[in-house]
């Protein structure tokens, strides 16, 4: 594994680390909750953004494909259709 990967795959487990942090935040205080002037839905929305981000930067690199993430996102839905209650209309 080359420098560049080792530190996309770095950045982007500390973007996770966020998302799940965000995340807490938003079950502990709700989505409208207020921390410095930022709303927890819009610091979850940063963060996830930022993960995204690392997707793009990972593909780019041709480290991870593009196709086989959307594979696997469909299959994630077709899985959520059976075992949960999320609306997933015009997802799937």
């Amino acid at each position: 594994m080359n420098e560049s990967t080792k530190e996309a795959l770095l950045i982007l487990q500390e973007e996770c680390a966020e998302v799940v942090q965000a995340t807490s935040k938003c079950f502990r205080f709700g989505l409208n909750g207020m921390y410095l002037q930022e709303s927890n839905r819009e610091r979850l929305e940063q963060e996830i953004g930022d993960v995204l981000a690392m997707i793009d930067i990972l593909t780019n690199q041709g480290e991870i494909s593009l196709e086989r993430l959307l594979e696997a996102k469909q299959r994630k839905f077709k899985k959520l259709s059976q075992w949960s209650t999320l609306n997933l209309k015009g997802l799937e």
